[in-house]
């Protein structure tokens, strides 16, 4: 059956401008990070894209790497694109991403000019269009000149490439100093993607959203749920078949007797305010105006809807927030801390990784 968008899909997901830019987010967007590759059901992945979509869900949050296979994810938007959401590509908001490791050799990862221009080339391929809305620098890279990486970033822009610019898992201080360069090459930093969640709150000690509102930048969170650790799914045990479980980027190391005693403080505090444990995390996150917009990821449409549920949803009062700050704690699973902080790459496990590359795919 061909698809029909919904007529009434602005009406009730809140939209918020990204800094001082003119581009515009729906509060929650789809992430295609874990549950768009070639080891999914491809209806499930329509219906929950199509679903997001008649929902006001206008922005598809990508990388080169999101798979498995790596590219993987561009591909099944980029089919979903042609086949059934072609007419209201105007509409929508595509962002992609480079910097992690996508394939072998010197240039297979990185910020290098070479490699953040050919890999957007790729993905321009694999998604079937001729630009993207936002384009990313994934992870600071330490082996190159922050001024390369700007003038690349730059490029993309004046080449036709993307509309808007952004970068991922900068610390606040390398925040400032690329949106510096990037000002003074007249291509505006328009976004930063960094991991947030209530047990990884780096942001909020580092300054970040204080320098997004001081420079000008949004600000749009991914893994706001923790990959899953914030869902109803970990209070009583490890469920066969979850992300923990499976061995991935998300391990049962951090599902310490301690961390799940605050799940269960927090999933308490979200069924006072009639909601689930995921709602509550989305809420939450979105507190703070300097937050644009949210990134998660969702294995239905079903589930989508479920967090979408919570966009509407947050205003806290001050003794539900400082409830919340006694069990919203640091769990140790902020993964892209090594990398921000201009240090190696840690460890990462090989689910999902491109079988050309000898490295795994990160969100």
């Amino acid at each position: 059956m061909s698809y029909v968008a919904s007529q009434d899909r602005y009406d009730s997901t809140p939209i918020r401008r990204s800094g001082r830019s003119g581009l515009q987010l729906p509060a929650l967007s789809l992430g295609l990070w874990q549950n768009f590759g070639s080891d999914r059901d491809p209806a499930v992945q329509r219906a929950t894209v199509l679903d997001a979509f008649d929902s006001g869900v206008f922005h598809f949050d990508l990388a080169n790497n999101y798979g498995p296979l790596a590219g993987q994810a561009e591909i099944t938007l980029g089919r979903i694109l042609r086949e059934d959401l072609a007419a209201h590509r105007d509409e929508i908001v595509l962002s992609t991403k480079a910097g992690w490791d996508m394939q072998p050799g010197p240039f297979g990862s990185g910020g290098s000019r070479k490699y953040l221009v050919e890999s957007l080339d790729r993905s321009l391929g694999r998604l079937g269009v001729e630009r993207v809305d936002v384009f990313y620098h994934h992870r600071p890279d330490p082996g190159t000149p922050a001024s390369e990486t700007a003038r690349a970033l730059d490029f993309v822009v004046r080449s036709g490439r993307a509309h808007y610019v952004g970068i991922s898992s900068y610390s606040a201080a390398a925040s400032r100093e690329m949106a510096r360069l990037l000002r003074d090459l007249g291509t505006p930093l328009a976004i930063h993607q960094p991991s947030y969640s209530m047990m990884n709150r780096w942001v909020e000690t580092d300054g970040l959203l204080d320098v997004a509102a001081d420079e000008g930048f949004g600000v749009i969170g991914f893994s706001p749920l923790a990959q899953g650790m914030l869902t109803d799914k970990y209070l009583a045990g490890i469920p066969e078949g979850s992300r923990a479980a499976d061995g991935g980027s998300f391990t049962t190391k951090a599902l310490t007797p301690v961390v799940v005693e605050r799940l269960r403080g927090l999933a308490d505090i979200a069924a006072r305010r009639g909601q689930s444990l995921a709602q509550l995390a989305i809420s939450w996150a979105l507190r703070d105006e300097r937050m644009t917009s949210l990134v998660a990821g969702a294995s239905s449409a079903e589930q989508f809807t479920e967090n979408l549920g919570a966009v509407s949803h947050t205003s806290f009062t001050a003794e539900e927030l400082a409830e919340i700050d006694a069990f919203a704690v640091d769990a140790g699973i902020d993964l892209w801390e090594a990398p921000r902080m201009g240090g190696p790459l840690p460890p990462y496990t090989a689910r999902g990784r491109d079988p050309l590359a000898q490295t795994p795919v990160l969100g």
